[in-house]
């Protein structure tokens, strides 16, 4: 039936049709993902040549279709060591893939968001899926109905309005 929400992440992913939005919120989630990756950061290695293939070849397959995938982070300086590895080579590498990237920073002003606004995608403006971590894990997320849509986008239009684009923000805060 038209107008149900999917109901995986999975389906979000491979449905929506003009964007995806990320907001993240954590400064610490060196326990999902590229745990390996984020160890040999810690370990001042070289970025492996191969980092990240899966989600580049993602986020090509959506941008190359004309598809917007963008996110705005949620931090404060001074970053943490999570945070180091995320922006310096997640956001520098997955931008080359077309994703688009923006912080908030919150250092020297209160966060224009509710306190309860945690991490989340937001899919075509509609459909959003609330994620849940503990102690930088991910554990879940949750496919909210689409009549919860119009709060996320709030959440979203609220957290551009107060982000700059990374590459500028980098460029003066990067390490």
């Amino acid at each position: 039936m038209a107008g149900l929400a999917p109901k995986t992440l999975g389906d979000l992913f491979d449905q929506f049709q003009r964007e995806a939005f990320r907001l993240e919120t954590l400064d610490d989630y060196s326990r999902s993902g590229n745990v390996d990756a984020y160890q040999l950061f810690v370990d001042s290695q070289d970025k492996p040549a191969d980092y990240n293939t899966d989600w580049l070849d993602e986020v090509r397959s959506h941008t190359g279709a004309g598809q917007r995938m963008y996110r705005v982070h949620v931090l404060r300086r001074p970053l943490t060591p999570y945070l180091r590895f995320e922006l310096g080579w997640g956001y520098v590498t997955n931008a080359t893939a077309g994703e688009e990237f923006f912080i908030l920073d919150v250092t020297d002003q209160p966060t224009p968001l509710p306190e309860h606004v945690g991490d989340f995608w937001l899919f075509d403006s509609t459909t959003p899926a609330r994620f849940n971590y503990s102690d930088g894990k991910f554990i879940g997320a949750d496919v909210l109905a689409d009549d919860h849509g119009p709060e996320y986008v709030a959440y979203r239009e609220t957290a551009l309005a107060h982000a700059v684009p990374f590459a500028d923000w980098w460029a003066k805060y990067g390490e």
